[in-house]
């Protein structure tokens, strides 16, 4: 099971890749066919806004599972193994609260959007908002994952030190060798 997660993951990060490429072949593109042909293609501009939007709702599932977000870590790393705990369980909960809004505001606005047409693509703006399902929904469940770990105490050490941000743990837990 952990190896098709593992691989899930490793195809997200291969989007990421394929998104960055995108940007950065449509917007080269683009800048060189302004200044050296005084032209450009206008569903570049549009297209690489849209990339660029995915890949960071991507981006932040990613981060959240490798615990490489932004934390208060000075403060968690002075706490014992259980205040450790205490403040897992505490902020995947909030993490999960906020999360789950986003994704049920997300579905809220699905119908505008899917009926909204971007202006130059055409493209449904569903395709552009609706990465919001995707990542709401996807930190939502890895945060109670680690809710339920954490309650029935099936949270490794390495987690624990990842989670505080401490040094060998945090790279192994970004690696994806849990």
């Amino acid at each position: 099971m952990q190896a098709a997660i593992n691989l899930f993951y490793r195809v997200l990060e291969g989007l990421i890749v394929v998104a960055l490429a995108g940007m950065v072949v449509m917007v080269f593109g683009n800048v060189v066919l302004r200044y050296g042909f005084n032209s450009g293609i206008a569903v570049s501009e549009e297209l690489a806004r849209f990339f660029f939007v995915w890949l960071s709702f991507i981006g932040a599932v990613i981060a959240f599972r490798e615990y490489s977000h932004l934390g208060i870590e000075t403060f968690v790393q002075r706490l014992s193994r259980r205040g450790r705990l205490i403040c897992m369980g505490i902020s995947n909960v909030i993490v999960a609260g906020c999360a789950a809004v986003f994704f049920w505001g997300t579905w809220q606005q699905l119908d505008i959007n899917i009926s909204m047409a971007a202006p130059v693509t055409g493209l449904s703006m569903g395709w552009v908002y609706g990465v919001g399902l995707f990542s709401g929904g996807g930190i939502c469940l890895i945060a109670i994952e680690r809710v339920i770990r954490v309650i029935t105490g099936r949270t490794t050490e390495e987690e624990i030190s990842a989670f505080c941000g401490e040094g060998e743990a945090a790279a192994m837990m970004r690696e994806g060798t849990q």
